[in-house]
């Protein structure tokens, strides 16, 4: 028995070769497979977990930027009530002086001056801070997933302060430069307007957008100052020579950092994404300002029905001098830092939580904050 199975080896010596080969190579490619498929799957768990990582951290990171946004409101509010402190003409007011009608007008300037402001300087607000803290964020992550072998943080902590701080300037000179800018827009469109004038909502979101146009650049040229007018994003973040200038008594590793992200903010500032997303922000909260207004303008119960509210609506009008004192008291209502509509939804009313809600505002948050987070943005 041996010596047929012997004889049989012998004959077909070559092809039990190649079948012990074939045997073979396909037990040791099955565990090479095996291996590969278990790098792959602990690869694709180990990336699950670092995207998940990561998402837990963006949306933590937005809900500081919501929180920092809402503990700032009050601040900038009473900033812009000190450049534009209507309280005092209408105290004034209540004493029946004898220059009542000047008043009045002074009255009218201020109270649709510091509205406006409102709107611009709480959008820009909104924005910054997406911008600043997506970076910080950004970075941040970087320094707490990636080993950095020594190398410094990218975002250590006097660096986040100095960085952050330069908010001060949208709260500062940038403020009062935008009070000036649209004062001026507001003296040129309403300046010739009767206090007996009445005004439909319609033409007051036509007013409205003449002022716009002119802060904007948008419209026609008027005077020579027009040919100077500063983008948006200047009264935001300081010019980069006036950083400089400030830091030229010598450089410290932290400053150099500081204007690092300085300048990589004002890259997104000049961004085409950011203008739309800004854009988008001051059309929600003008459009949110008239809903307010809206209310003041229904028509007596007595007078209206359900099929005929939105005719009537657009046929209501009402003298500019009951406009005012209504335009005068939405500052409280644009610069809430408690729950309204302006930086979080709800239809009527016009509170900055509302601009927090906008789809755009996350998904450029979301691109800031992709940019930053990326590890080969720190070769830059």
């Amino acid at each position: 028995m041996f010596s047929s199975t012997w004889n049989f080896m012998k004959r077909h010596k070559r092809k039990l070769f190649f079948a012990g080969a074939l045997v073979g190579g396909v037990y040791f490619l099955g565990k090479y497979a095996q291996k590969k498929i278990r790098e792959i799957q602990e690869r694709e768990a180990a990336e699950y977990i670092a995207q998940a990582r990561r998402q837990f951290h963006f949306e933590s990171n937005q809900r500081t930027c919501n929180m920092t946004v809402l503990s700032m409101l009050p601040t900038l509010r009473e900033a812009i009530i000190h450049h534009l402190n209507s309280e005092s003409l209408t105290s004034l007011l209540k004493t029946k002086p004898t220059n009542k009608l000047e008043i009045w007008e002074d009255l009218k300037i201020i109270s649709f001056t510091r509205s406006v402001v409102a709107l611009y300087s709480t959008c820009m607000l909104v924005t910054l801070l997406r911008i600043q803290l997506n970076i910080i964020g950004g970075y941040l992550y970087l320094d707490n997933s990636i080993s950095r072998n020594g190398v410094a943080p990218l975002a250590p902590p006097d660096v986040q302060q100095q960085y952050l701080s330069s908010i001060q300037h949208l709260l500062g000179d940038g403020l009062s430069e935008l009070v000036t800018v649209v004062k001026r827009a507001v003296q040129d469109t309403l300046g010739g307007l009767s206090l007996k004038q009445s005004l439909s909502l319609l033409e007051l979101e036509q007013l409205l957008g003449l002022i716009r146009a002119q802060v904007e650049g948008d419209g026609v040229e008027k005077g020579a100052s027009s040919s100077h007018r500063k983008p948006l994003a200047w009264y935001m973040m300081p010019d980069e020579e006036n950083t400089l200038a400030a830091q030229a008594c010598g450089l410290t590793e932290n400053d150099v950092m500081t204007i690092k992200l300085l300048n990589e903010t004002r890259d997104m500032l000049d961004s085409p994404d950011f203008q739309t997303v800004l854009n988008t922000c001051l059309n929600r909260g003008f459009s949110r300002f008239l809903d307010n207004m809206a209310e003041f303008f229904r028509p007596p119960p007595a007078d209206s029905n359900p099929g005929s509210m939105p005719d009537s609506l657009s046929q209501v009008s009402l003298p500019l001098a009951k406009i005012i004192p209504i335009v005068n008291g939405q500052i409280h209502s644009i610069c809430s830092e408690i729950p309204s509509h302006f930086v979080q939804s709800s239809y009527f009313s016009a509170s900055s939580q509302d601009l927090l809600m906008i789809e755009q505002v996350k998904d450029f948050a979301a691109n800031v904050y992709e940019t930053f987070s990326t590890p080969q943005d720190i070769q830059h």
